[in-house]
């Protein structure tokens, strides 16, 4: 069983902790000590909103904070695992003392993570548990997340909670993140509903959700579909517009995940129940403190707050945040109180009705 943090608040002091520590490290990496020290940063697509608009400049930012002399590589794998491995090996070639990996595929970017470490340069394995021998991992409580969204959506479906009909969108089977997220949303969802038909979606594409969606609409006929479970706000979206397209009315509550700003909308209006935020500062904060003493030689348990068994069963300093289930009661309390989106950002002008029903406005 991984070694979960279960309070946010413990795992931010321990970062904090972690960035004096890093700021005062003079460790070798692959760079003699003062002098540039390069970061790779291998981040899956440019298409999911969170990577471009959160991780990337968060983590950025943190890295430049506590690391003056170094500097970052980013590159964006568009998706494709057989370029991300590209990335990595041209990562390897040109020298770089750390990088951040967020996978598009764990499996198929092992043999490049053994390649890195072959040539002393950590991989963080960054919100998704990379294979091969990584030297750390920053994420969230991935089955926690999907125990979040199987609690929400047996809520929702009130009566309808004990046997009623649902369809499972599940996320990418190469990101070992959506079987987790699968894998705690059936400990709460099993033996209570019946998972009329359920879809793994290859690269989280929305496109492929909705048209999924509408095969099982198709199948199990409009009426007959009790609730949706999305493993996130791409697939939450896809499977809402199939069910729009289809005339379903009302519709049966959404999940979702990673909170972006149309699925909030979304959740205001009426047409998905809930998301998942995953803070993402906490989580590049602890990811740019762990690349920074990974490139400066310190050990990375000065950054950890616990440890991750991963696939070979070897065990990995670890980072594991806590996320939080968003509905409509509790967007104010979060995502507004946290400053990830101001009311005026939610309440756009179609929404203007629903905030102030809601109270919001």
């Amino acid at each position: 069983m991984h070694a979960c943090v279960r309070d946010t608040a413990l795992a931010l002091a321990a970062v904090s902790t972690a960035v004096t520590l890093t700021a005062c490290g003079s460790g070798a990496g692959n760079s003699a000590s003062g002098s540039t020290r390069t970061i790779g940063l291998l981040l899956p697509d440019s298409t999911t909103p969170r990577w471009e608009a959160q991780d990337r400049p968060l983590l950025e930012q943190r890295i430049r904070q506590l690391c003056g002399e170094c500097r970052i590589e980013h590159a964006d794998a568009k998706g494709d695992a057989a370029i991300q491995q590209e990335q990595m090996d041209s990562s390897i070639a040109h020298g770089v003392d750390a990088i951040v990996l967020a996978a598009v595929d764990a499996r198929a970017v092992a043999a490049s993570v053994g390649r890195a470490a072959a040539a002393h340069i950590p991989v963080i394995a960054y919100d998704r548990l990379a294979e091969g021998p990584i030297a750390g991992y920053i994420s969230f409580d991935a089955e926690e997340v999907g125990r979040l969204q199987g609690q929400a959506l047996l809520t929702a479906m009130g009566a309808q909670a004990h046997g009623g009909r649902i369809v499972m969108m599940n996320g990418d089977p190469g990101d070992p993140n959506a079987l987790s997220f699968k894998q705690g949303a059936l400990s709460e969802l099993r033996g209570k509903v019946t998972i009329a038909k359920q879809y793994d979606t290859p690269q989280w594409s929305t496109e492929t959700a909705d048209l999924n969606m509408a095969a099982a609409i198709s199948d199990l006929g409009a009426d007959s579909i009790n609730g949706v479970y999305a493993a996130n706000d791409g697939l939450a979206a896809g499977s809402i517009a199939a069910l729009k397209a289809d005339k379903v009315s009302p519709l049966p509550p959404v999940t979702g995940q990673d909170a972006e700003l149309a699925a909030v909308r979304r959740i205001v209006g009426g047409d998905q129940y809930m998301t998942v935020y995953k803070p993402f500062g906490p989580e590049a904060a602890a990811g740019g403190a762990m690349a920074v003493a990974a490139a400066r030689g310190r050990p990375l348990d000065e950054v950890a707050t616990g440890r991750v068994k991963t696939r070979s069963g070897a065990e990995v300093p670890a980072v594991l945040l806590t996320p939080v289930s968003v509905t409509l009661g509790t967007v104010k309390n979060t995502l507004v109180k946290d400053g990830v989106y101001t009311l005026g950002q939610i309440c756009a002008p179609p929404l203007a009705r629903d905030c102030h029903r809601a109270g919001l406005t």
